[in-house]
């Protein structure tokens, strides 16, 4: 579904991504884990198009998306609920999901059934419908993230690329982002998760890649990985 081929990207100078491939299969969960500044977050944004490769390609099914501008590559399939949640402040929650769904009411992708994909989200997250007239910059930080992959689910995407869908929020809450992922994972959404508890990634995971500065360190089932020594004491804070 989503195949990254040598993938290289840089900030000006500055190149952080040397090289790397992934591939998310249709209807599978694959994460992408590492620590800080390994290039996770980069690797979204090159495949969103908030950023432009310097080399590689992307292609999502049969269309190379590779450096496209960020609203072709969404009309094309790809949905990205970005790091830090970035949600419309001034709006209100159902007008941020409304604007998830943009392209599909402007026929830059197949309209389908938006109000009852709408309700659909108000289902998967009761939050949002008993605040859905609230301004969304008026939410708790665990609430805009519902709205953040609510928005993006509106898109009714090929792919979600859910970008630290946890960050910053209190235990209770990233358990409830997880069981969201497992439901969306139950429905087939395909997808490609970066996140900070790698554990909790690997758990809801088909499959992962270790990223160590800008590089493909390894990659395996997701299992495997959890079972695997050097992974887990280095990132699963589990000693040898």
């Amino acid at each position: 579904m989503l195949m990254i081929k040598d993938l290289v990207a840089a900030y000006g100078k500055v190149q952080v991504l040397h090289g790397i491939s992934i591939d998310v299969p249709k209807g599978k969960v694959v994460t992408l884990i590492g620590s800080n500044g390994a290039g996770k977050t980069t690797t979204m944004r090159a495949v969103s198009g908030m950023i432009k490769p310097v080399g590689g390609e992307i292609r999502l099914g049969e269309k190379n998306i590779t450096g496209l501008p960020a609203h072709k590559i969404t009309k094309a399939g790809v949905a990205h609920s970005p790091e830090g949640r970035r949600v419309f402040a001034t709006l209100s929650v159902t007008d941020n999901l409304l604007m998830g769904a943009f392209p599909r009411l402007t026929f830059g992708r197949p309209k389908g059934d938006v109000p009852g994909d709408l309700k659909k989200i108000f289902e998967m997250f009761p939050r949002l419908k008993e605040r859905r007239n609230q301004t969304a910059g008026t939410l708790s930080g665990g609430e805009q993230q519902m709205l953040a992959m609510g928005r993006a689910l509106m898109l009714n995407p090929d792919v979600l690329l859910l970008d630290e869908p946890s960050m910053g929020l209190a235990p209770m809450l990233v358990q409830e982002v997880f069981r969201t992922i497992a439901q969306l994972k139950a429905h087939g959404i395909t997808m490609l998760l970066v996140e900070q508890f790698a554990a909790a990634a690997l758990q809801v995971a088909d499959y992962g890649y270790v990223l160590e500065n800008g590089r493909i360190a390894c990659h395996g089932p997701a299992q495997q990985l959890c079972d695997d020594p050097a992974v887990r004491a280095a990132y699963l804070g589990v000693a040898h």
